[in-house]
């Protein structure tokens, strides 16, 4: 029996065999609790009576406080450009590795000699009892930030990077034809368990454009093979949007002057922001409702948090969980896992003091979202607002419990640490 017992624990922590395990439980807890189905209903929602598309009292041809970028054309832009000596790699064999992968496409284009595993020592270290154990302890982490993909290229190499929103499809192009290719975030919709198509978040390298072919040159770390493919425009925006258009761009620093001046107005982190505030606002105006409406006033919000406007923050994302509660769309079901990717929310009604709305949105994010309750952010924030509430207890197992998700985690170790407890 202890040979057979430790047999079956051997071949339970295989790679293919765990991953059908949490697969199977996965679709397990989905069929008895349907993601798609949690509604968060906050506290301050807008009262819009039965009207289903809210929309601001302005209109997109009067926005007097918003800037719109000039329109600066040196030199024509060639038909096509695709970079060399792309490095590609992919995220298989590891879990959730897709913040890893993409980064390291964008050092190693560089240069730089690591693999995505040094990026995951440090972005998603996962548990202290696996640490060299690569294809296992990463699971809980189930995303890693742009930030933090920021903070590693800029403190753990000799390399910069910068990060925007706001982007748009003409400045990528400027970026790639002088020879810096762009990491962007992006939702894309795929086929569940259930056969019905979900939305998801991905990192994309983009390195190329081909204007014949109407579409970027990307590295798809996920797919098979995804070297060298074609991202149709169209699509290409559709699913940056969801994400606010954000962006990063890796560089020596030798050549930050010329990333600056390559960015133009973007080069200030105001008027990006801004910019992308005045796309929400059009695209509001826009969409006549469904998720590209959820995805336009939730893009106001984390603008607004952007420019640290934390109390229209909560209103514009008050509109956007309106919008979601009354999706239904057979096709395209609700996007439930935009609060794994994007935590602006939690900053608009934690500086809002509404603590409350926190913790009912880490609530319905922990535990009706996803199979088990591992989003470090989640879990930090909830416990920040259980603190403000006065529940102290509480905020100091929810702080540990994002330190079991990623340890060594520092914004949970300084909540603790400023609570007189050890991590």
């Amino acid at each position: 029996m202890p040979i057979a017992l430790l047999l079956a624990i051997g071949v339970y922590y295989l790679p293919p065999v765990k991953s059908r395990l949490i697969d199977l439980r996965t679709r397990m807890v989905y069929f008895i609790n349907p993601p798609d189905e949690a509604v968060f209903q906050p506290e301050g929602q807008p009262d819009v009576n039965t009207a289903s598309n809210f929309r601001p009292a302005f209109t997109a041809t009067s926005l007097p406080d918003l800037i719109t970028p000039p329109t600066i054309t040196l030199t024509p832009l060639p038909d096509s450009v695709i970079l060399p000596d792309i490095i590609y790699v992919d995220q298989h064999e590891r879990w959730n590795y897709c913040g890893p992968a993409n980064v390291t496409m964008a050092l190693n284009f560089w240069g730089w000699a690591g693999d995505r595993d040094d990026v995951a020592r440090v972005v998603k270290p996962g548990s202290n009892d696996l640490k060299e154990d690569f294809i296992q302890r990463g699971f809980p982490d189930k995303n890693v930030m742009p930030y933090e993909l920021v903070d590693f290229v800029n403190q753990q190499t000799e390399f910069r990077a910068l990060l925007r929103h706001g982007g748009d499809i003409e400045l990528i192009k400027s970026l790639i034809v002088a020879g810096f290719p762009v990491v962007a975030e992006k939702g894309y919709y795929e086929l569940d368990y259930t056969g019905k198509i979900d939305w998801l978040g991905h990192y994309l390298f983009t390195t190329g454009y081909d204007e014949s072919r109407a579409g970027f040159i990307v590295q798809d770390a996920w797919l098979r093979p995804g070297q060298n493919l074609l991202s149709d425009y169209r699509i290409y925006e559709e699913g940056w949007r969801s994400f606010n258009n954000i962006f990063f761009v890796v560089y020596p620093p030798e050549r930050e002057a010329e990333v600056l001046a390559l960015l133009g107005p973007w080069a200030d982190d105001t008027w990006a922001n801004q910019h992308a505030l005045e796309i929400a606002n059009q695209e509001i105006q826009t969409f006549p409702g469904g998720n590209d409406l959820f995805f336009a006033w939730f893009n106001k919000g984390t603008s607004h948090v952007q420019l640290q406007e934390y109390a229209d923050a909560a209103l514009a994302y008050d509109q956007a969980f309106f919008i979601y509660a009354g999706l239904n769309d057979e096709e395209r079901r609700r996007p439930y896992r935009m609060m794994w990717y994007q935590t602006g929310p939690y900053f608009a009604y934690y500086y809002s003091a509404r603590y409350q709305d926190v913790i009912n949105l880490a609530n319905t994010t922990l535990n009706d979202t996803i199979s088990e309750p591992t989003l470090e952010e989640s879990l930090i924030w909830r416990g920040r607002a259980y603190y403000m509430i006065g529940n102290t207890q509480a905020a100091i197992e929810d702080y540990r419990a994002a330190l079991a998700v990623h340890t060594g985690w520092p914004p949970a170790v300084q909540a603790l640490q400023e609570l007189g407890v050890q991590p």
